[in-house]
């Protein structure tokens, strides 16, 4: 993990403080700070870190290294936004696959605008993160998804059992940006940085055919609606635009008065009451509409947490009840889907075709996969689908030896190779049978803390 220098820490606990100290205040001299040599080199560092692909242009951070190199490349960015010549390029639009067939977009911004956009975001975040709610968990520093689940056990222990799982139609593709702006300029009325935003907004969406051809297919200056899923800005965006939903709720104490408490992950959001959801239901209609957001009405659902469950963060959640005590629990488990996907990628790494390639390399990769997932599901109630996990990596990874020797038979195949010799000779990770608990601090709005080592974001 990339460690922030000293010069932008000092910088983010003053934009903090002074918003903390003052709701009011708007922030109007925030533009210099983007080009800063320290703030964009800390930029592209993150930005290398997160491993993405090249834009529409191309131009990859292998081709920026052994090509202008890393000082060239951030100087004359510095250059461009310092002029206010900057430009942002079109975004790429790639389609990614989903499990019911459909298909999610997703936009990725060449490298130059992704370092722009994230010096933008190490400037403006404390001042946003000094008003966001304390029931916002999503792609906040030292929020986490397990805090979310811990927020939503707490609750249910206290009765909160009636649970309204929602979720909203094509978000990030409906953010009107009227209204985003209008919530950005509540606390920044630096025009430059308000510029550079809005010009995010509106670059134009690009694919890239089989042939190479570039195609145009939307964005662009007449574009009032969305923001791309895989900017950099992206996500404290949709957060913030969503963080009005949070303060209705919170300035009205809709939680006292309606008794339905609300947890939200960026866009995805539960409401925990503790009678009746329909005045809950309502409010959360009314709300959105004002903010010219829809429910996706298939998706969303009620449910009594003691007759039924509901999927949150890639856990499934419901109130169980203990063998030995008797006594009704918040019980969560990794989701059957989140399951599934582990089994599938698993299977995908150690498939037939893949017996060309050295057995070091075919190890590493399901290791990465399998630890990855593993820190984020290594979790509450897991043991059983840890057990299952384990099981189909070292079935998975016997099959991937049988065919690689081509063993004939299942039984020459497990007395050549062992459980045992699975880990001990290649290597493989050993993926743990047990749970994971955290502690449960219920002082005041303290909630309980996840004990269970680093925590993996995506899966």
């Amino acid at each position: 993990m990339l460690t922030t220098p000293d010069t932008i820490r000092t910088l983010q606990r003053k934009l903090y403080r002074k918003a903390k100290q003052e709701p009011a205040c708007r922030f109007h001299a925030l533009y210099d700070k983007i080009y800063r040599a320290d703030i964009l080199s800390h930029a592209y560092n993150l930005v290398r870190a997160n491993k993405g692909s090249a834009g529409i242009d191309g131009v990859t951070f292998e081709a920026i290294e052994d090509g202008e190199g890393v000082v060239a490349f951030v100087a004359a960015l510095a250059e461009a936004l310092r002029n206010k010549t900057y430009q942002p390029d079109p975004v790429k639009r790639v389609m990614i696959p989903k499990r019911d067939g459909s298909q999610r977009p997703l936009g990725i911004p060449t490298i130059r605008d992704r370092v722009a956009q994230m010096a933008v975001k190490l400037v403006i975040e404390p001042i946003f993160e000094a008003d966001f709610c304390e029931t916002s968990y999503g792609f906040r520093p030292k929020k986490s998804a397990h805090d979310a689940v811990d927020d939503v056990k707490y609750y249910m222990n206290r009765g909160y059992t009636e649970v309204i799982d929602a979720d909203l139609s094509k978000y990030f593709d409906t953010i009107p940006h009227a209204n985003l702006m209008a919530v950005v300029a509540e606390r920044i009325c630096d025009g430059a940085i308000l510029h550079l935003i809005q010009m995010w907004l509106k670059a134009p969406i690009m694919e890239v055919d089989r042939d190479g051809t570039k195609r145009n297919i939307g964005g662009g200056k007449g574009n009032r609606k969305g923001t791309p899923q895989d900017g950099i800005i992206s996500p404290l965006l949709a957060n913030l635009y969503l963080h009005i939903l949070d303060r209705i709720w919170e300035r009205r104490q809709l939680q006292q008065r309606l008794g339905a408490r609300i947890v939200r992950y960026a866009d995805d959001i539960v409401i925990l009451c503790r009678k009746q959801s329909d005045r809950a239901m309502t409010m959360l209609r009314r709300i959105l509409e004002r903010l010219g957001l829809t429910l996706n009405e298939a998706k969303t659902k009620t449910i009594n947490a003691f007759e039924g469950k509901f999927d949150f963060l890639g856990f499934t959640i419901w109130m169980g009840k203990g063998r030995k005590t008797g006594r009704y629990y918040p019980h969560v488990q990794p989701s059957k889907k989140s399951l599934q996907s582990i089994k599938d990628r698993v299977t995908h790494l150690t498939k037939g075709e893949r017996t060309i390639m050295p057995i070091d390399w075919i190890v590493n990769e399901v290791n990465a996969t399998v630890r990855g997932w593993v820190g984020y599901f290594h979790y509450q109630n897991c043991s059983q689908t840890l057990v299952k996990v384990r099981y189909h990596v070292e079935e998975r990874f016997l099959t991937h030896l049988r065919k690689r020797h081509k063993v004939r038979s299942w039984k020459a195949t497990r007395a050549r190779f062992t459980y045992q010799a699975l880990y001990d000779r290649y290597g493989l990770y050993k993926v743990p049978t047990t749970s994971v608990w955290g502690r449960c601090m219920p002082d005041g709005e303290e909630h309980r803390k996840a004990v269970c080592g680093k925590i993996a974001r995506t899966v």
